[in-house]
Order: structure tokens, then sequence, then C-alpha cells
């Protein structure tokens, strides 16, 4: 995700827009470990609008009501959509609490249902994760997230009753990651990012992906080093579940770490987590998630190969400081530390796929994207924006048991085949690529219709691979419906 930065080779604010940037990505690209990339077309299924004028929709879900909901990131909203008429009714308007900035990635986030939302159960619960204002001055702003336990009343169609699950969590303008899945275990998982730590506006704050929370975080409710994590919570009171792991001898929300921007995030059937992470210039990765471990981030990005990244610990520049320096993508200064992906010696888990690894030597200043320093529109990644399973039992006989997968950059969405009994991934084939900058994806209950939210604004790839700010369906949920 790429926003404007402060001291950095300049990228106009109204360009970059602060989010993953949509591409169509090259065939020659699409190298990635695990095989190529199909390419698909709209051939077999219709492409229709069902709703527009959205404030940058953030997750949305199918609703036990046969309704789309929808958080509205920019419209601070959670919006009820009849996938029908596309009429909209407003079920929580957050206005006044929270907040978004400008360009920025915070706002109205993530979105879960309890089970038995409505099902005559007592547990009518909808969870919503957004940014606020933790500073009581009138004149200085501290952004917190916070995951907060709503009432849906079926007679007013509105959430209320309020209950917070858990506050003051690392929040910013950048990598919010922001997704919120209540699990076949009985639990809230929660992605958040690394907060663009060490790169742009943000290059001077050192990287907590891979740090570790100590009792005294946990006791002082510190969540400074939940930053670049996938949480797991109590969802009743938003506690440590007893059965977390002990990481460093210390129990905390901390599910699993070492993670960039943490995006998707999907259970399988089985119970098993599959998580997407957007890369930095290479390697978008797939992962299968499982308790305690570490993914690597910032140390490695997709396999530990040395292919085309290495870390650049800014924060950590010496003698020069990095509040001294200018931020450059594309050279970096002695004084910064540099570190091959080979000489970090930990442990960690590998993707099960990455996307667009390319070789040392790749020319990251491609020509096509020079006016207004846009190169990171060029770079091949794909910038993966959600996921979410496609069960055997589904309509489309040939995607059933697979991940369908959102993307910014390339605006597509893919279709992965699961094999080896979920651990594996197969043949990827990219489809619907559009002018669009595709953010979440939602499942009718046959199947056979597919539901994609788009981004309101953003700089998505154009058919040359350079960067546009034209997008075709801005703010919309687009139906996709197999013929």
């Amino acid at each position: 995700m790429r926003r404007f930065p402060l001291v950095v080779t300049a990228i106009p604010a109204a360009l970059a827009l602060g989010v993953p940037l949509s591409v169509a990505v090259p065939a020659a690209h699409a190298i990635g470990t695990g095989g190529g990339v199909a390419t698909g077309t709209f051939d077999g299924f219709a492409k229709d609008v069902v709703t527009t004028g959205l404030g940058d929709p953030y997750e949305i879900l199918w609703g036990p009501d046969d309704f789309i909901w929808a958080t509205e990131k920019s419209g601070k909203k959670v919006t009820r959509i009849a996938p029908k008429t596309g009429a909209k009714i407003t079920a929580l308007d957050l206005t006044e609490k929270a907040i978004h900035t400008e360009d920025g990635q915070d706002g109205v986030l993530g979105l879960a249902f309890h089970p038995d939302l409505l099902k005559n159960k007592g547990h009518d619960y909808v969870y919503v994760s957004y940014t606020y204002d933790s500073n009581t001055s009138p004149y200085e702003v501290d952004q917190r997230l916070r995951i907060d336990r709503y009432t849906y009343d079926r007679k007013t169609q509105k959430l209320g009753q309020p209950k917070n699950l858990i506050a003051g969590l690392a929040s910013g303008t950048d990598h919010q990651s922001a997704r919120l899945r209540y699990g076949p275990d009985g639990k809230l998982y929660y992605t958040i990012g690394d907060q663009g730590a060490n790169q742009l506006q943000h290059a001077c704050e050192p990287n907590r992906a891979q740090a570790l929370p100590t009792e005294a975080h946990i006791k002082a409710k510190d969540w400074i080093t939940y930053r670049g994590k996938t949480l797991r919570l109590d969802p009743e009171d938003g506690s440590i579940p007893k059965d977390n792991p002990v990481l460093d001898g210390v129990r905390s929300h901390v599910w699993a770490y070492g993670f960039r921007n943490a995006q998707g995030l999907a259970f399988g059937p089985d119970g098993t987590l599959y998580n997407t992470d957007q890369g930095p210039k290479t390697d978008d990765e797939v992962n299968i998630l499982t308790k305690g471990t570490n993914y690597g981030w910032p140390y490695v990005a997709g396999y530990r190969d040395d292919k085309a990244y290495a870390y650049h610990d800014w924060a950590a520049s010496s003698p020069t400081p990095c509040a001294d320096l200018t931020y450059s993508d594309l050279k970096v200064p002695g004084s910064v530390p540099q570190q091959k992906e080979t000489d970090w010696k930990g442990k960690f888990t590998e993707p099960v796929r990455t996307f667009n690894t390319v070789d040392n030597g790749y020319n990251f200043a491609d020509p096509k994207c020079a006016k207004g320093n846009l190169y990171f529109i060029c770079w091949p990644t794909v910038a993966n924006s959600s996921l979410t399973y496609y069960p055997a039992s589904g309509g489309i006989a040939g995607w059933r048991d697979s991940l369908l997968m959102t993307t910014l950059k390339d605006g597509s969405v893919y279709q992965m085949q699961l094999t080896d009994k979920g651990r594996k991934i197969g043949k990827v084939t990219r489809m619907w690529t559009s002018r669009n900058r595709y953010r979440s994806i939602a499942l009718s209950p046959d199947g056979k219709s597919v539901y994609v939210a788009t981004d309101s604004a953003g700089l998505v790839r154009d058919k040359n691979g350079a960067g546009t700010t034209r997008l075709e369906n801005p703010g919309s949920v687009l139906v996709f419906r197999q013929k």
C-alpha cells in the first residue's frame, strides 16, 4: 500500500490516495513459486453493478438476512445493501466516533458476524473495528483502533448496544490490514498491519512486526507490539484466550506474527486459516496460519531466497539519522543498515504461494511509470486485498474447494485451486480484470453470484501497465454471475 511520503522522492498526493495500487500485471511477471497464472476473461459470467455511491467499502459479507453488509471506510458507516435492487440501509452511523484521514487507510474497517445472528438464540451480534481519536485534547489527535460488539435489532434494522472488546490498538494512515473473522473455534481473529513502518512518510518508525509483547505491555494494556500481527480474542469480552500461544514466555492476543499488510483472512471447512499478505516490491503471499508461528516480515518477503529483496532498516540509520535522509525506494544510503534474507537465521513459516517473485537485477524503475515518479505502479506486486473460501458445495463446479482473492494493483480476482487437502495451491486463474481497485469479496449462498466491492478512488494500472485514477466503478458493489 503506497502513500504520499513526507521526505521522499515525490509522489503527488492526489495520485497516491493512500491505498494499494491496482494494476494489470504482464504475464511475464506471473512467475511466482507454484507455477504460472492462467488468464481468464469475463467469458461465462455476466457483470452487473449492484449499487454505487459508497464511501470506500472495505469489507462486504453476505448476511443471514440475505442482504450484503458493508463497512464504509471513508463513509464511516455500516450499510446493508439489497442485492436485487441496490437499495442501501444504514445499520450503524459512526460519523461522530470514527476518524478517517483523507487518502488514508483508516476509518470503519473490519466486520464479522456471530454465527447465531438472526437465529433467535440471543446472540444477534455484529463485530466492527474502526479508528478513533483517543486524545481528549481538542488540539491533538492520538489515533487508535477499537473492536466493538453491537447488537442487531431486526425491528429497527439498526446496530446498537455497543460493547467494547479491545481499544487502544495501533492505528494510523497506512497498512491497517483490519480483517476480522469469527472462527469455527468460537474466537475472533483480527489482522493488524505494520502501519507502514520503515517506508515513505513512516520511514523513521521502527518496524515492530517481529517484536513480541512483554508482561509489562499486557498489564498496562499497551498494544504497541501488536503491529504486524494476527490477533485472537474472546468474542464476549475481548480477553486473551487461555489457549493462545505463549511467545517469549508471555501469553497475549498474538496468534501469529511477522506480517506486512495482511488484508486477506479466511477459514477453510476444516478450520484451516488462510491469509494473504502484501509484498513490498515483490512477493505477495498466501499463507496458512498456525498457532504461534512467525512469517518472517520484515526480514523475509516471500521465500528466503535473496531475490530482489533485502531489509533496509531506515529507522536505524547511523551516523546520519533517519530524519536527515530523503527516503527512496530505489536508492538506499550507506548509513541505512541492509540485511539479506539469508542473513537472518530466525525460524519462520514459508508461504504456500507467492506472486511475482523476480530475480536480482530486475528494473524497478520502469519508464512507463516515470511520470510523477509513480514507479511503484509498475512493480510486479498485485496488492492482494481480501480472501474468501469457495466451498466444495458451490454452484460453480470448476471452483469447488478453492480460494478467491481480490487485488488492488492489478484490478483482478484470482481463483486458486486448493490441493493436498487444502495445504497447497494448484492452478491459479486471474479473472475479471478491469480498471477497478477490488477491495473485498462475498458469495451468495448458492455460490453462483460473486460480489466484489471497489475503492472509491486510487491508482490502478491501465491497459498499458501505467497508472491511472480513472476507475470504472468507484465506490461500488459489483456482481459477477455465472451465465
